[in-house]
């Protein structure tokens, strides 16, 4: 197949990369100087998607992802499928799919979950929404990128898929290092908090596959000085655009909207930023009741 791949960071690079390791003629582009091995560079964003059976993008935001394609679905070849594996707001994701019917091109909005080790590892899992004609054609560029594509419905149900599911994250992990600083107040051992809650009915992902608290349960980033798996400005991200969504859908997410003040208060005016989503515990640790 031949693919244009469009946003060469963190994520893009090695994704990139396992397609060209997996036999593929890859062309990227990236507003970096970068290299990636397999992938021949392209001049601009328009020339990496010209010609491509599949264009994937992976870009950091909506307003990006919408000047992106502006630039490359109208060079690309009718019938040829453009994948945005960005996290963006739904209203992008179905804007750009419209932009891109309206022109004979299919359009995926496929973001991921797994982060850079799940990008190197070609274990990411995609949430995807668009028509089952256009999953279909992406559906093998998954397989080789990652270990799981959920088709979830229409253009944007991959973004909102994505953006639930980090709402939750989001809110468990503040509930989750909250009760260990409690825990701690009330002279619980961290162990034995964990013992009991993580077969109980209070158990989560955050609590029993990445505790909060350093030395407690499976190795996480607690265990490295809270650098980060997921860090909490990307976190940050993913509850505004939860809320940007809410107030789209006039939806009331209450504990959405306090996890993203809280998030914000963390990253933005305390020492949240470039540390681990859970390093909300010694944030919580340190404070009292007012």
């Amino acid at each position: 197949m031949k693919i244009g791949f469009i946003g060469l960071g963190n994520m893009g690079a090695p994704m990139a990369a396992n397609l060209a390791k997996a036999g593929h003629s890859v062309t990227g582009f990236d507003m970096a100087d970068v290299v990636v091995e397999g992938v021949t560079i392209s001049a601009s964003a328009a020339e990496a998607a010209m010609g491509q059976d599949i264009v994937i993008t992976m870009l950091p935001n909506g307003a990006i992802l919408r000047a992106v394609a502006a630039d490359v679905i109208p060079v690309m070849d009718k019938g040829a499928t453009l994948v945005d594996c960005s996290t963006v707001d739904v209203d992008s994701a179905r804007a750009v799919a419209e932009g891109a019917e309206a022109t004979g091109v299919h359009f995926v909005d496929a973001p991921v979950s797994g982060g850079v080790g799940g990008a190197m590892a070609g274990t990411l899992t995609f949430m995807a929404g668009g028509s089952e004609a256009a999953f279909s054609k992406a559906a093998p560029l998954f397989d080789i990128m990652g270990q799981k594509a959920v088709h979830c419905g229409e253009a944007g149900a991959g973004q909102a898929a994505k953006i639930c599911n980090n709402m939750i994250l989001g809110v468990t992990m503040i509930a989750t290092c909250e009760a260990f600083a409690l825990a701690d107040k009330l002279g619980l051992d961290r162990q034995k908090m964990f013992d009991v809650v993580s077969t109980s009915s209070g158990y989560s992902w955050t609590m029993n596959a990445y505790c909060p608290a350093p030395g407690v349960g499976p190795q996480s980033p607690a265990d490295n000085a809270y650098k980060p798996g997921f860090a909490a400005e990307l976190m940050l991200k993913d509850l505004r655009l939860s809320q940007q969504a809410a107030d789209s859908a006039d939806a009331d997410t209450p504990l959405g909207q306090a996890a993203t003040a809280l998030y914000e208060q963390f990253v933005e005016q305390e020492d949240g930023r470039g540390m681990d989503f859970s390093a909300m515990l010694p944030r919580f640790e340190k404070r009292g009741r007012g």
